[in-house]
């Protein structure tokens, strides 16, 4: 069986949309292209795939961008990728499959079949996902900063999730990994 895994930002007040300006340097870079090589298959919701999307296929080329985001970049454009939608009408990054309907049953298949970790992306069916206790796996990675609005990592989630520390790391910038375990998984 394969294990979900939830790895997000977060600032300190836990706010985890795409607005928290997180300290995006090369030892995070580093630490999420690890986590990558664990993994077997990333799934997004559609407004966290359009916003990888629109830079992540690009980025072995940018000129700026540096060495440890080219590796993050060449493993996360060559595995596979499912992009959970009603309304996006096509997906065309490399390797990435659009599912319309019946989101839960897909991720439940995946998850019975033998293999790595199922990384989950974004804000909305991150949620959904915690709300059914279906993540197996946090790591959490919290920002040296307090941004006071934006969405909140467990907003909407009402039950109970009872998480076993696994491991902490600590970065340079200040930013501490928090590595759980569900109590269930």
């Amino acid at each position: 069986m394969s294990k979900l895994v939830l790895s997000i930002n977060v600032s300190l007040d836990s706010f985890a949309d795409h607005t928290v300006a997180v300290t995006a340097d090369d030892e995070l870079h580093d630490f999420f292209s690890r986590l990558l090589e664990t993994t077997d298959t990333a799934l997004f919701g559609r407004v966290t795939y359009e916003l990888m999307e629109s830079y992540w296929p690009n980025a072995p080329m940018d000129p700026q961008a540096t060495e440890s985001m080219r590796r993050f970049a060449d493993r996360f454009n060559a595995m596979p990728k499912v992009v959970f939608s009603r309304t996006l009408e096509k997906a065309d990054w490399n390797n990435t499959r659009l599912v319309r309907e019946n989101a839960i049953a897909e991720i439940l298949r995946m998850k019975s079949e033998p293999g790595k970790f199922i990384s989950v992306g974004g804000m909305s069916l991150a949620q959904e996902l915690m709300r059914r206790n279906l993540i197996d796996e946090y790591w959490i990675v919290v920002h040296p900063v307090v941004v006071g609005t934006g969405r909140r990592l467990f907003e909407n989630v009402t039950n109970r999730i009872d998480l076993r520390l696994i491991d902490t790391q600590t970065f340079a910038s200040g930013a501490q990994v928090l590595h759980y375990r569900c109590s269930s998984a």
